[in-house]
């Protein structure tokens, strides 16, 4: 079986990696694709940080790590898995609906692969899944805009002595169905910010960028 330009010697793996914890709802005893995300999210870390270590040596962690952020980000992974059509091989539970182009579960799903890739035929097989892949293009973004919580946290950090934001969640307002979070972050030395937005995760995000701007 192939994928991604590279054929498994042992099937199964793939198999394994196309499985998604979904899948169990109508085949419980089915492996899902979750240990290998795990692995293969580790293996696809040390592949993006090896290839920027190259290409851009005169650049510090902070920067590298805010062009790794970019280069394997789930959206990066999504594009990719939409640009091999990867959503019509994977094995889900009977009936369930289409998957956005965004889901993670698409991401969780290139990482797998990787894993399985490793696992199948070392690190030289991860390589060439790595290189079909063509993330590259997403290092070439070496700023923060989509990801305010990432800048604040390498500036925290950066800090003598490093610090760490501490987000607090405030408030919770707004219908069941509607809900509206109210989120607080602190770095000690820069201050703190509030924002609110119909997710936990965004609210913090724009509460770092609030944070950020001043």
């Amino acid at each position: 079986m192939e994928i991604f330009g590279y054929t498994f010697a042992d099937e199964s793996l793939l198999e394994e990696a196309l499985t998604t914890p979904a899948y169990r709802m109508d085949v419980p005893d089915a492996r899902d694709n979750q240990r290998l995300e795990f692995l293969g999210d580790a293996v696809l870390g040390l592949l993006s940080a090896e290839r920027l270590y190259a290409e851009f040596p005169s650049e510090q962690e902070g920067q590298l790590t805010v062009r790794r952020t970019h280069m394997v980000s789930s959206a990066a992974l999504c594009d990719v898995a939409a640009r091999f059509d990867l959503a019509a091989r994977l094995r889900r539970n009977h009936g369930a609906a289409e998957l956005p182009r965004n889901a993670k579960t698409l991401a969780d799903a290139v990482e797998a692969i990787i894993g399985a890739a490793y696992l199948d035929g070392g690190f030289a097989a991860a390589k060439q899944i790595f290189e079909a892949l063509e993330l590259n293009a997403n290092a070439a973004e070496s700023e923060w805009s989509s990801n305010p919580k990432g800048e604040l946290q390498v500036r925290a950090q950066a800090m003598k002595p490093p610090r760490h934001p501490v987000y607090e969640l405030l408030n919770t307002a707004g219908k069941a169905h509607e809900p509206i979070f109210t989120v607080r972050v602190m770095v000690d030395g820069m201050g703190s910010a509030t924002a609110s937005a119909r997710t936990h995760k965004q609210a913090e995000a724009l509460a770092a960028a609030a944070l950020l701007s001043r």
